[in-house]
C-alpha cells in the first residue's frame, strides 16, 4: 500500500508543477490577442539612445567669463596647497616637539 501512495503523491506533485508551468505561459498568451482600446500599449522599455538634442544656438560661457572662472579656480587651488603646506608643517613642528619632551 505505501507504494501506491508514493505514485499518487509522486503524480500529484508532476501535475501541479506542469500546472504552474503552463499557467505563466498563459497570461503572456492572453496579452497577445488582446485588442483592448482602454489600456494603451507600452512603446518600450528602452531610452532613446539616437534621439539626440537640437544643437545650441548660442555658446554656453562667453570666452571671458570662462577664463575668469579659470582664474578663480587655479587662485582656490593655489590657497589649498599652501594652507595644505602650512598644516603638514604645524603637524611636523608638534610632533617634533612632542618627540623631544619625551611623550
Amino acid at each position: 500500500m505505501p507504494i501506491d501512495r508514493m505514485k499518487r503523491g509522486l503524480a500529484a506533485a508532476v501535475l501541479l508543477a506542469s500546472m504552474m508551468a503552463l499557467s505563466g505561459c498563459a497570461s503572456s498568451i492572453a496579452d497577445l490577442g488582446s485588442s483592448d482600446a482602454s489600456r494603451p500599449k507600452e512603446a518600450s522599455g528602452y531610452l532613446p539612445v539616437h534621439d539626440l538634442p537640437p544643437d545650441r544656438s548660442e555658446q554656453a560661457m562667453p570666452p571671458s567669463e570662462q577664463a575668469k572662472l579659470e582664474g578663480e579656480l587655479k587662485a582656490a587651488r593655489e590657497r589649498q596647497e599652501t594652507a595644505a603646506a602650512q598644516n603638514a608643517a604645524a603637524a611636523s613642528d608638534v610632533a617634533g616637539a612632542n618627540i623631544g619632551a619625551g611623550r
